[in-house]
Protein backbone atom coordinates (compact mmCIF):
# COMPACT_ATOMS: atom_id res chain seq x y z
CA UNK A 1 0.00 0.00 0.00
CA UNK A 2 1.39 3.40 -1.00
CA UNK A 3 0.23 6.53 0.77
CA UNK A 4 0.96 10.04 -0.45
CA UNK A 5 0.04 12.95 1.81
CA UNK A 6 -0.91 16.40 0.61
CA UNK A 7 2.58 17.74 0.96
CA UNK A 8 3.70 15.46 -1.84
CA UNK A 9 0.85 16.08 -4.26
CA UNK A 10 2.90 18.17 -6.66
CA UNK A 11 4.72 15.06 -7.84
CA UNK A 12 2.51 12.29 -6.54
CA UNK A 13 3.18 9.00 -8.29
CA UNK A 14 5.83 10.53 -10.54
CA UNK A 15 9.22 9.85 -8.96
CA UNK A 16 11.97 12.40 -9.53
CA UNK A 17 14.65 9.73 -9.12
CA UNK A 18 16.48 9.66 -12.43
CA UNK A 19 17.38 6.04 -11.75
CA UNK A 20 13.74 4.96 -11.89
CA UNK A 21 12.43 2.96 -14.87
CA UNK A 22 11.94 4.97 -18.05
CA UNK A 23 8.23 4.10 -18.12
CA UNK A 24 7.82 5.68 -14.67
CA UNK A 25 9.96 8.74 -15.43
CA UNK A 26 7.97 9.42 -18.60
CA UNK A 27 4.58 9.15 -16.95
CA UNK A 28 2.50 12.17 -18.09
CA UNK A 29 2.36 15.03 -15.59
CA UNK A 30 -0.66 16.75 -17.17
CA UNK A 31 -3.73 15.64 -19.05
CA UNK A 32 -2.38 17.19 -22.23
CA UNK A 33 0.64 14.86 -22.07
CA UNK A 34 -1.57 11.77 -22.31
CA UNK A 35 -1.41 10.05 -25.69
CA UNK A 36 -4.41 8.16 -27.01
CA UNK A 37 -7.78 7.90 -25.21
CA UNK A 38 -9.05 10.99 -27.07
CA UNK A 39 -12.57 9.59 -26.76
CA UNK A 40 -12.36 9.94 -22.96
CA UNK A 41 -10.38 13.14 -22.63
CA UNK A 42 -12.39 15.39 -24.93
CA UNK A 43 -13.51 18.72 -23.40
CA UNK A 44 -16.51 18.12 -21.15
CA UNK A 45 -15.89 14.38 -20.96
CA UNK A 46 -16.37 12.70 -17.57
CA UNK A 47 -12.70 11.77 -17.19
CA UNK A 48 -11.45 15.22 -18.09
CA UNK A 49 -13.98 16.82 -15.73
CA UNK A 50 -12.85 14.58 -12.91
CA UNK A 51 -9.17 15.30 -13.54
CA UNK A 52 -9.68 19.04 -13.88
CA UNK A 53 -12.21 19.43 -11.06
CA UNK A 54 -11.34 20.81 -7.65
CA UNK A 55 -12.01 18.91 -4.44
CA UNK A 56 -15.71 18.97 -3.70
CA UNK A 57 -16.82 19.63 -7.28
CA UNK A 58 -19.86 17.72 -8.46
CA UNK A 59 -18.00 15.68 -11.03
CA UNK A 60 -18.33 11.90 -11.36
CA UNK A 61 -17.45 10.32 -8.03
CA UNK A 62 -15.88 7.02 -9.07
CA UNK A 63 -14.72 5.40 -12.27
CA UNK A 64 -13.78 1.94 -13.47
CA UNK A 65 -11.10 1.97 -16.15
CA UNK A 66 -11.20 -1.07 -18.41
CA UNK A 67 -8.49 -1.69 -20.94
CA UNK A 68 -5.45 -3.75 -21.92
CA UNK A 69 -2.09 -3.29 -20.21
CA UNK A 70 -0.08 -0.16 -20.94
CA UNK A 71 -2.99 2.09 -21.89
CA UNK A 72 -2.66 4.61 -19.04
CA UNK A 73 -4.96 3.36 -16.30
CA UNK A 74 -2.44 4.05 -13.52
CA UNK A 75 -1.38 7.35 -15.06
CA UNK A 76 -4.95 8.63 -15.20
CA UNK A 77 -5.46 7.74 -11.55
CA UNK A 78 -2.37 9.78 -10.62
CA UNK A 79 -3.67 12.75 -12.61
CA UNK A 80 -7.01 12.57 -10.80
CA UNK A 81 -5.18 12.51 -7.48
CA UNK A 82 -2.99 15.49 -8.38
CA UNK A 83 -6.00 17.71 -9.03
CA UNK A 84 -7.91 19.39 -6.25
CA UNK A 85 -5.39 18.77 -3.41
CA UNK A 86 -6.58 15.20 -3.09
CA UNK A 87 -4.88 12.50 -1.10
CA UNK A 88 -3.82 9.40 -3.01
CA UNK A 89 -3.88 5.79 -1.84
CA UNK A 90 -2.95 2.84 -4.02
CA UNK A 91 -3.92 -0.75 -3.33
CA UNK A 92 -3.21 -3.86 -5.34
CA UNK A 93 -6.02 -6.38 -5.44
CA UNK A 94 -3.37 -9.09 -5.59
CA UNK A 95 -2.09 -8.42 -2.08
CA UNK A 96 -4.66 -6.29 -0.22
CA UNK A 97 -7.40 -7.87 1.89
CA UNK A 98 -10.63 -6.62 3.46
CA UNK A 99 -8.74 -5.52 6.59
CA UNK A 100 -6.42 -3.23 4.62
CA UNK A 101 -9.31 -1.94 2.56
CA UNK A 102 -11.39 -0.99 5.59
CA UNK A 103 -8.39 0.71 7.20
CA UNK A 104 -7.92 2.89 4.12
CA UNK A 105 -11.61 3.79 4.04
CA UNK A 106 -11.62 4.67 7.76
CA UNK A 107 -8.59 6.92 7.28
CA UNK A 108 -10.20 8.54 4.25
CA UNK A 109 -13.34 9.35 6.27
CA UNK A 110 -11.25 10.84 9.07
CA UNK A 111 -9.22 12.90 6.60
CA UNK A 112 -12.36 14.14 4.85
CA UNK A 113 -13.91 15.18 8.17
CA UNK A 114 -10.85 16.94 9.57
CA UNK A 115 -9.44 18.61 6.46
CA UNK A 116 -12.23 18.44 3.88
CA UNK A 117 -9.79 16.88 1.39
CA UNK A 118 -10.91 13.93 -0.70
CA UNK A 119 -9.00 10.68 -1.07
CA UNK A 120 -8.48 8.99 -4.40
CA UNK A 121 -8.36 5.23 -3.88
CA UNK A 122 -6.70 3.53 -6.82
CA UNK A 123 -7.18 -0.25 -6.96
CA UNK A 124 -5.19 -2.03 -9.61
CA UNK A 125 -6.51 -5.33 -11.00
CA UNK A 126 -9.80 -4.86 -9.15
CA UNK A 127 -11.22 -7.94 -10.89
CA UNK A 128 -9.05 -10.00 -8.50
CA UNK A 129 -11.05 -8.71 -5.53
CA UNK A 130 -13.57 -11.21 -4.20
CA UNK A 131 -17.26 -10.33 -4.00
CA UNK A 132 -16.82 -9.67 -0.26
CA UNK A 133 -13.96 -7.25 -0.90
CA UNK A 134 -15.90 -5.46 -3.63
CA UNK A 135 -18.96 -5.22 -1.38
CA UNK A 136 -16.77 -3.59 1.29
CA UNK A 137 -16.22 -0.71 -1.12
CA UNK A 138 -19.89 0.09 -1.58
CA UNK A 139 -20.50 2.40 1.45
CA UNK A 140 -17.31 4.35 0.72
CA UNK A 141 -18.27 4.87 -2.92
CA UNK A 142 -21.93 5.54 -2.14
CA UNK A 143 -21.10 8.23 0.45
CA UNK A 144 -18.08 9.51 -1.47
CA UNK A 145 -15.71 8.90 1.40
CA UNK A 146 -13.29 7.99 -1.40
CA UNK A 147 -13.10 8.63 -5.11
CA UNK A 148 -12.61 5.13 -6.42
CA UNK A 149 -10.50 4.65 -9.51
CA UNK A 150 -10.52 0.92 -10.25
CA UNK A 151 -8.42 -0.53 -13.06
CA UNK A 152 -9.09 -3.87 -14.73
CA UNK A 153 -8.04 -5.75 -17.84
CA UNK A 154 -11.15 -7.95 -17.70
CA UNK A 155 -14.69 -7.11 -18.74
CA UNK A 156 -16.24 -5.35 -15.71
CA UNK A 157 -19.66 -6.75 -16.59
CA UNK A 158 -18.37 -10.19 -15.61
CA UNK A 159 -15.72 -9.36 -13.00
CA UNK A 160 -17.24 -6.47 -11.01
CA UNK A 161 -20.32 -6.83 -8.78
CA UNK A 162 -23.40 -5.05 -10.11
CA UNK A 163 -23.89 -2.68 -7.13
CA UNK A 164 -20.35 -1.34 -7.57
CA UNK A 165 -20.82 -0.97 -11.32
CA UNK A 166 -24.05 0.99 -10.81
CA UNK A 167 -22.27 3.44 -8.49
CA UNK A 168 -19.39 4.08 -10.90
CA UNK A 169 -18.83 5.25 -14.42
CA UNK A 170 -17.23 2.60 -16.60
CA UNK A 171 -14.75 3.91 -19.14
CA UNK A 172 -13.07 1.78 -21.80
CA UNK A 173 -9.46 2.53 -22.67
CA UNK A 174 -8.15 1.54 -26.08
CA UNK A 175 -4.71 0.21 -26.90
CA UNK A 176 -2.44 2.91 -28.27
CA UNK A 177 -2.06 2.99 -32.02
CA UNK A 178 1.31 2.86 -33.82
CA UNK A 179 1.31 6.64 -34.29
CA UNK A 180 0.85 7.32 -30.58
CA UNK A 181 3.50 4.75 -29.62
CA UNK A 182 5.87 6.42 -32.08
CA UNK A 183 5.25 9.83 -30.56
CA UNK A 184 5.84 8.42 -27.10
CA UNK A 185 9.19 6.97 -28.15
CA UNK A 186 10.28 10.25 -29.74
CA UNK A 187 9.30 12.11 -26.58
CA UNK A 188 11.22 9.65 -24.39
CA UNK A 189 14.36 10.04 -26.51
CA UNK A 190 14.41 13.84 -26.29
CA UNK A 191 12.79 14.61 -22.93
CA UNK A 192 15.04 15.48 -19.97
CA UNK A 193 13.13 12.95 -17.85
CA UNK A 194 13.85 10.29 -20.43
CA UNK A 195 17.01 9.74 -22.45
CA UNK A 196 17.65 13.50 -22.60
CA UNK A 197 18.82 13.51 -26.21
CA UNK A 198 21.81 11.27 -25.51
CA UNK A 199 20.68 8.76 -28.11
CA UNK A 200 19.18 8.86 -31.58
CA UNK A 201 16.43 6.49 -32.73
CA UNK A 202 16.40 5.85 -36.50
CA UNK A 203 13.06 5.17 -38.16
CA UNK A 204 13.72 1.45 -38.64
CA UNK A 205 14.59 0.98 -34.95
CA UNK A 206 11.56 2.98 -33.85
CA UNK A 207 9.29 0.97 -36.16
CA UNK A 208 10.62 -2.27 -34.72
CA UNK A 209 9.91 -1.16 -31.16
CA UNK A 210 6.42 -0.03 -32.21
CA UNK A 211 5.74 -3.48 -33.65
CA UNK A 212 7.10 -5.26 -30.61
CA UNK A 213 5.12 -3.11 -28.20
CA UNK A 214 1.79 -3.76 -29.88
CA UNK A 215 -0.58 -1.31 -28.18
CA UNK A 216 1.28 -1.26 -24.84
CA UNK A 217 2.92 2.10 -24.04
CA UNK A 218 4.75 0.74 -21.01
CA UNK A 219 6.25 -2.10 -23.01
CA UNK A 220 7.48 0.30 -25.70
CA UNK A 221 9.39 2.36 -23.14
CA UNK A 222 10.79 -0.75 -21.47
CA UNK A 223 12.14 -2.01 -24.80
CA UNK A 224 13.54 1.43 -25.64
CA UNK A 225 15.34 1.66 -22.31
CA UNK A 226 16.84 -1.80 -22.71
CA UNK A 227 17.97 -1.02 -26.27
CA UNK A 228 19.54 2.24 -25.15
CA UNK A 229 21.48 0.31 -22.51
CA UNK A 230 22.83 -1.99 -25.21
CA UNK A 231 23.78 0.99 -27.37
CA UNK A 232 25.56 2.65 -24.47
CA UNK A 233 27.47 -0.54 -23.71
CA UNK A 234 28.82 -0.43 -27.29
CA UNK A 235 29.98 3.14 -26.72
CA UNK A 236 27.61 4.43 -29.41
CA UNK A 237 24.65 6.80 -29.45
CA UNK A 238 22.52 5.50 -32.33
CA UNK A 239 20.05 2.79 -31.30
CA UNK A 240 20.12 0.19 -34.07
CA UNK A 241 17.75 -2.64 -34.94
CA UNK A 242 20.43 -5.03 -33.69
CA UNK A 243 20.47 -3.20 -30.35
CA UNK A 244 16.72 -3.63 -30.04
CA UNK A 245 16.99 -7.34 -30.91
CA UNK A 246 19.85 -7.97 -28.49
CA UNK A 247 18.18 -6.03 -25.70
CA UNK A 248 15.02 -8.12 -25.75
CA UNK A 249 16.68 -11.39 -26.72
CA UNK A 250 14.73 -11.96 -29.92
CA UNK A 251 15.79 -12.00 -33.54
CA UNK A 252 14.87 -9.08 -35.73
CA UNK A 253 12.27 -10.70 -37.93
CA UNK A 254 12.07 -9.17 -41.39
CA UNK A 255 8.44 -8.15 -41.39
CA UNK A 256 6.69 -5.05 -42.70
CA UNK A 257 3.05 -4.88 -41.61
CA UNK A 258 2.23 -2.77 -44.65
CA UNK A 259 4.42 -4.61 -47.16
CA UNK A 260 4.66 -7.83 -49.14
CA UNK A 261 6.16 -9.89 -46.32
CA UNK A 262 3.12 -9.21 -44.17
CA UNK A 263 0.81 -10.66 -46.81
CA UNK A 264 3.16 -13.56 -47.56
CA UNK A 265 3.30 -14.66 -43.92
CA UNK A 266 -0.43 -14.40 -43.28
CA UNK A 267 -1.06 -16.22 -46.58
CA UNK A 268 1.29 -19.04 -45.59
CA UNK A 269 -0.37 -19.15 -42.16
CA UNK A 270 -3.90 -19.57 -43.52
CA UNK A 271 -2.82 -22.04 -46.20
CA UNK A 272 -1.05 -24.15 -43.58
CA UNK A 273 -4.24 -24.30 -41.51
CA UNK A 274 -6.25 -25.15 -44.63
CA UNK A 275 -3.74 -27.89 -45.44
CA UNK A 276 -4.02 -29.32 -41.89
CA UNK A 277 -0.31 -28.74 -41.19
CA UNK A 278 -0.43 -27.64 -37.58
CA UNK A 279 3.36 -27.35 -37.25
CA UNK A 280 3.73 -24.95 -40.17
CA UNK A 281 0.75 -22.96 -38.92
CA UNK A 282 2.37 -22.64 -35.49
CA UNK A 283 5.63 -21.48 -37.09
CA UNK A 284 3.94 -18.69 -39.01
CA UNK A 285 1.94 -17.69 -35.95
CA UNK A 286 5.21 -17.35 -34.02
CA UNK A 287 6.77 -15.28 -36.81
CA UNK A 288 3.88 -12.85 -36.80
CA UNK A 289 3.73 -12.46 -33.04
CA UNK A 290 7.51 -12.08 -32.64
CA UNK A 291 7.50 -9.42 -35.36
CA UNK A 292 4.87 -7.45 -33.46
CA UNK A 293 1.80 -8.28 -35.55
CA UNK A 294 -1.44 -7.20 -33.88
CA UNK A 295 -2.83 -10.38 -32.27
CA UNK A 296 -6.35 -9.11 -32.92
CA UNK A 297 -5.61 -9.19 -36.65
CA UNK A 298 -4.49 -12.81 -36.37
CA UNK A 299 -7.63 -13.66 -34.39
CA UNK A 300 -9.86 -12.11 -37.05
CA UNK A 301 -8.19 -14.20 -39.74
CA UNK A 302 -8.74 -17.33 -37.69
CA UNK A 303 -12.48 -16.62 -37.57
CA UNK A 304 -12.52 -16.28 -41.35
CA UNK A 305 -10.54 -19.50 -41.74
CA UNK A 306 -12.92 -21.37 -39.45
CA UNK A 307 -15.90 -20.39 -41.60
CA UNK A 308 -14.25 -20.64 -45.00
CA UNK A 309 -12.08 -23.75 -44.72
CA UNK A 310 -13.70 -25.81 -41.94
CA UNK A 311 -17.32 -24.79 -42.03
CA UNK A 312 -19.87 -27.41 -41.08
CA UNK A 313 -17.28 -30.17 -41.02
CA UNK A 314 -16.63 -28.93 -37.47
CA UNK A 315 -19.07 -26.15 -36.45
CA UNK A 316 -17.27 -25.76 -33.11
CA UNK A 317 -14.17 -24.40 -34.91
CA UNK A 318 -15.86 -21.04 -35.45
CA UNK A 319 -16.89 -21.00 -31.80
CA UNK A 320 -13.27 -21.57 -30.80
CA UNK A 321 -12.00 -18.87 -33.15
CA UNK A 322 -14.61 -16.37 -31.93
CA UNK A 323 -13.86 -17.12 -28.30
CA UNK A 324 -10.16 -16.70 -29.06
CA UNK A 325 -10.76 -13.30 -30.66
CA UNK A 326 -12.76 -12.11 -27.66
CA UNK A 327 -10.17 -13.43 -25.23
CA UNK A 328 -7.26 -11.86 -27.11
CA UNK A 329 -9.02 -8.48 -27.03
CA UNK A 330 -9.43 -8.75 -23.26
CA UNK A 331 -6.06 -10.25 -22.34
CA UNK A 332 -3.53 -8.80 -24.78
CA UNK A 333 0.05 -9.93 -25.28
CA UNK A 334 2.05 -11.83 -24.24
CA UNK A 335 -0.60 -14.20 -22.83
CA UNK A 336 -2.68 -13.89 -26.01
CA UNK A 337 -0.13 -16.11 -27.74
CA UNK A 338 -1.42 -19.09 -25.74
CA UNK A 339 -5.01 -18.43 -26.74
CA UNK A 340 -4.10 -18.06 -30.41
CA UNK A 341 -2.01 -21.24 -30.30
CA UNK A 342 -4.96 -23.22 -28.95
CA UNK A 343 -7.22 -21.90 -31.71
CA UNK A 344 -4.61 -22.72 -34.37
CA UNK A 345 -4.32 -26.31 -33.12
CA UNK A 346 -8.12 -26.73 -33.25
CA UNK A 347 -8.45 -25.28 -36.75
CA UNK A 348 -5.44 -27.00 -38.28
CA UNK A 349 -6.43 -30.44 -36.98
CA UNK A 350 -10.16 -30.09 -37.70
CA UNK A 351 -11.85 -31.80 -40.69
CA UNK A 352 -12.18 -29.39 -43.58
CA UNK A 353 -15.06 -28.27 -45.79
CA UNK A 354 -15.52 -25.19 -47.95
CA UNK A 355 -19.08 -26.14 -48.90
CA UNK A 356 -20.69 -23.18 -47.10
CA UNK A 357 -18.10 -20.85 -48.65
CA UNK A 358 -18.88 -22.19 -52.13
CA UNK A 359 -22.62 -21.98 -51.48
CA UNK A 360 -22.71 -18.29 -50.64
CA UNK A 361 -20.36 -17.43 -53.49
CA UNK A 362 -22.56 -19.27 -56.00
CA UNK A 363 -25.72 -17.65 -54.63
CA UNK A 364 -24.17 -14.18 -54.79
CA UNK A 365 -23.03 -14.80 -58.37
CA UNK A 366 -26.60 -15.66 -59.41
CA UNK A 367 -27.95 -12.54 -57.71
CA UNK A 368 -25.33 -10.35 -59.39
CA UNK A 369 -26.13 -11.99 -62.72
CA UNK A 370 -29.76 -10.99 -62.32
CA UNK A 371 -31.09 -14.45 -61.45
CA UNK A 372 -33.44 -13.30 -58.73
CA UNK A 373 -37.00 -13.93 -59.91
CA UNK A 374 -40.19 -13.28 -58.00
CA UNK A 375 -40.74 -14.60 -54.50
CA UNK A 376 -43.43 -17.30 -54.58
CA UNK A 377 -46.73 -15.76 -53.52
CA UNK A 378 -47.33 -18.22 -50.66
CA UNK A 379 -44.01 -17.17 -49.06
CA UNK A 380 -44.80 -13.47 -49.04
CA UNK A 381 -45.82 -11.56 -45.94
CA UNK A 382 -49.60 -11.67 -45.64
CA UNK A 383 -49.80 -9.77 -42.34
CA UNK A 384 -50.40 -6.38 -44.01
CA UNK A 385 -53.91 -5.63 -45.32
CA UNK A 386 -52.70 -4.37 -48.69
CA UNK A 387 -50.64 -7.51 -49.23
CA UNK A 388 -53.56 -9.78 -48.34
CA UNK A 389 -55.54 -8.26 -51.18
CA UNK A 390 -53.06 -9.78 -53.63
CA UNK A 391 -53.27 -13.19 -51.98
CA UNK A 392 -49.88 -12.90 -50.31
CA UNK A 393 -49.28 -15.81 -47.94
CA UNK A 394 -52.20 -17.86 -49.19
CA UNK A 395 -51.48 -21.55 -49.54
CA UNK A 396 -48.39 -21.45 -47.33
CA UNK A 397 -47.77 -24.77 -45.57
CA UNK A 398 -46.49 -24.45 -42.01
CA UNK A 399 -43.69 -27.02 -41.87
CA UNK A 400 -44.25 -27.90 -38.21
CA UNK A 401 -47.72 -29.21 -39.04
CA UNK A 402 -46.28 -32.03 -41.17
CA UNK A 403 -44.42 -35.28 -40.40
CA UNK A 404 -40.73 -34.68 -39.79
CA UNK A 405 -41.41 -30.90 -39.92
CA UNK A 406 -40.68 -30.87 -43.66
CA UNK A 407 -43.26 -30.46 -46.43
CA UNK A 408 -43.44 -30.41 -50.23
CA UNK A 409 -43.46 -26.73 -51.16
CA UNK A 410 -41.68 -24.36 -53.53
CA UNK A 411 -39.27 -21.95 -51.85
CA UNK A 412 -37.02 -20.65 -54.62
CA UNK A 413 -38.31 -18.32 -57.35
CA UNK A 414 -39.49 -20.06 -60.53
CA UNK A 415 -36.33 -19.01 -62.37
CA UNK A 416 -34.14 -20.82 -59.84
CA UNK A 417 -36.28 -23.85 -59.02
CA UNK A 418 -34.12 -26.91 -58.43
CA UNK A 419 -30.90 -24.93 -57.97
CA UNK A 420 -28.41 -26.45 -55.55
CA UNK A 421 -25.95 -24.11 -53.83
CA UNK A 422 -24.87 -26.09 -50.79
CA UNK A 423 -23.28 -29.47 -51.43
CA UNK A 424 -21.97 -30.97 -48.16
CA UNK A 425 -18.84 -33.06 -48.08
CA UNK A 426 -18.28 -36.37 -46.33
CA UNK A 427 -15.86 -34.81 -43.84
CA UNK A 428 -16.47 -34.58 -40.10
CA UNK A 429 -19.89 -33.49 -38.91
CA UNK A 430 -20.88 -32.57 -42.45
CA UNK A 431 -21.07 -36.27 -43.30
CA UNK A 432 -24.14 -36.40 -41.05
CA UNK A 433 -25.73 -33.52 -42.95
CA UNK A 434 -25.44 -35.20 -46.36
CA UNK A 435 -28.11 -37.94 -45.93
CA UNK A 436 -30.41 -35.64 -43.93
CA UNK A 437 -30.23 -32.90 -46.54
CA UNK A 438 -30.88 -35.39 -49.35
CA UNK A 439 -34.03 -36.54 -47.54
CA UNK A 440 -35.22 -32.96 -46.94
CA UNK A 441 -34.66 -31.99 -50.57
CA UNK A 442 -36.54 -35.07 -51.75
CA UNK A 443 -39.58 -34.20 -49.62
CA UNK A 444 -39.53 -30.47 -50.49
CA UNK A 445 -39.26 -31.28 -54.20
CA UNK A 446 -42.20 -33.73 -53.98
CA UNK A 447 -40.15 -36.79 -54.85
CA UNK A 448 -41.54 -38.71 -51.85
Amino acid sequence: MDLFDNAGMETVGIPNDSRGPLAVRMRPRTIDDVLGQDHLLAPGGPLRRLIESDSGDSGPSSVILWGPPGTGKTTLSYLIARSGARKFVELSAVSAGVKELRAVIAEARRHLTTSGAETVLFIDEVHRFSKTQQDALLPAVENRWVILVAATTENPSFSIVTPLLSRSIMLTLHGLGPEDIGKLLERAVSDERGLAGKFSLPAESKDMIVRLAGSDARRSLTVLEAAAGTTEARGESEITVEDVSEAIDVAAVAYDRDGDVHYDVISAFIKSIRGSNVDAAMHYLARMLEAGEDPRFVARRLMISAAEDIGMADPSALQTATAAAQSVALVGMPEARIILAEAVVHLATAPKSNAAYNAINAAIKDVRDGKVGSIPNHLRDGSVWASRQTGAGEGYKYAHDFPGHVVHQQYLPDELAGTRYYEPTENGYESQITPRLAKYRSIVDGEQ
